[in-house]
């Protein structure tokens, strides 16, 4: 392994926090090609149809979550970074963005902001992301351990509009310096409870089960992202840094983006007061958000392709990506038929190979 974790036991917490940070942007780009070489989309085919008696002209872009929220566009910039010099830079571009295409952004995990709440150089690495984007819609960012009083801290620090609080039991335990316990679902409540905003509980790459989905609703969260494997893998990107032990076997560990979506559906069906599902995780294709809304995402998260253009092209490279994925999109919901995003769940779609094999063990279809 290539690991770099083992630092100076002198050292400051605050850098070596930072330091992870940049371990994190640079083990994602390193492996991105890796990561991304397949889509988990592949078995997920959109039957065509050939009168679709609508026009580009009659498409609204809009995607309706609950609770009043609402975004221009049903795909977002998903959580990324955050909390070092170099993040700062990437978060300033990317609002810039988000800003000029009336994209949302989710700002990475504010844990190390709101724990050295008086290093103003790691909040401002954060609240660029408002400076850029000053009337555009916001996600702030805790983990699920997070107690209210800093949740309530992040969502002040970014005037956020969202609350994400991200589960990510796989990465902390291959991460070196992670956390071991993960009594989460109470505090989860507690921050729904406890937050004037509304509150997404997403996972960071490794995708959620009915029963997970079904525990969230329980627990009063009406928004949650299933954040499935197939894009970023913190797995992989952990274990790089780990010097201790090799957990490189659970490098396809959880269920993909639309095995997830499956899972969403099933338990939500029977749910008299369903929460909105968002998805994340792979998504590298206006045809890739098309899919997920056909399998019931309200709305889409995109960070890892995103993020890989913009370090290896460059912010106008992002800026025409960016443009050119709102034109396809328009277009590709003019040919289903759909005026709005969530007819898409509505639209007839074929399962195919490993997915088809998944939801049949499953009992999804």
């Amino acid at each position: 392994m290539d690991g770099n974790s083992q630092r100076g036991i002198h050292e400051d917490p605050a850098t070596l926090q930072q330091q992870r940070k940049r371990d994190h942007l640079t083990f994602a780009q390193r492996y991105y090609d890796h990561t991304h070489q397949d889509s988990v989309f592949r078995d997920v085919r959109p039957i065509h149809t050939a009168l679709p008696e609508s026009s580009v002209a009659a498409v609204d872009t809009h995607a309706d979550l609950m609770q009043g929220l609402q975004l221009e566009w049903p795909f977002y910039i998903e959580a990324m970074t955050g909390g070092s010099p170099e993040s700062l830079r990437i978060n300033e571009q990317l609002a810039a963005l988000a800003a000029k295409y009336q994209l949302a952004m989710a700002s990475g995990s504010q844990s190390i902001a709101v724990k050295h709440s008086d290093n103003a150089d790691i909040r401002r690495s954060f609240t660029v992301i408002r400076e850029q984007n000053p009337d555009g819609i916001v996600f702030a960012n805790v983990g699920a351990h997070t107690g209210v009083g800093r949740a309530r801290m992040a969502v002040e620090m970014l005037q956020a509009n969202v609350l994400e609080v991200h589960v990510n039991a796989a990465q902390e335990i291959v991460m070196p310096e992670g956390d071991r316990g993960f009594y989460w679902l109470e505090n989860i409540a507690s921050i729904v409870q406890g937050v004037d905003v509304p509150v997404i509980v997403k996972e960071v790459g490794f995708g959620m089960s009915r029963r997970d989905i079904e525990r969230l609703s329980e627990a009063g969260v009406r928004l949650i992202n299933v954040g499935g494997r197939g894009g970023t893998n913190f797995v992989l990107i952990e274990n790089a840094r780990n010097e201790d032990l090799d957990f490189s076997e659970l490098e396809t560990w959880g269920q993909s983006t639309p095995e997830a979506l499956l899972e969403a559906q099933a338990a939500t069906q029977k749910m008299t007061n369903p929460p909105a599902i968002l998805a994340t995780g792979g998504v590298r294709s206006p045809l890739d958000v098309i899919k997920a809304g056909m399998l019931g995402a309200c709305a889409v998260g995109v960070a890892g392709y995103f993020l890989n253009v913009l370090l290896s092209q460059g912010s106008n490279a992002l800026d025409e990506t960016v443009d050119c994925w709102q034109r396809t999109l328009v277009r590709m919901m003019t040919l289903l038929g759909c005026k709005s995003f969530s007819e898409l769940s509505q639209c007839d779609v074929v399962l195919t190979g490993n997915l088809l094999e998944y939801a049949k063990q499953r009992h999804l279809r």
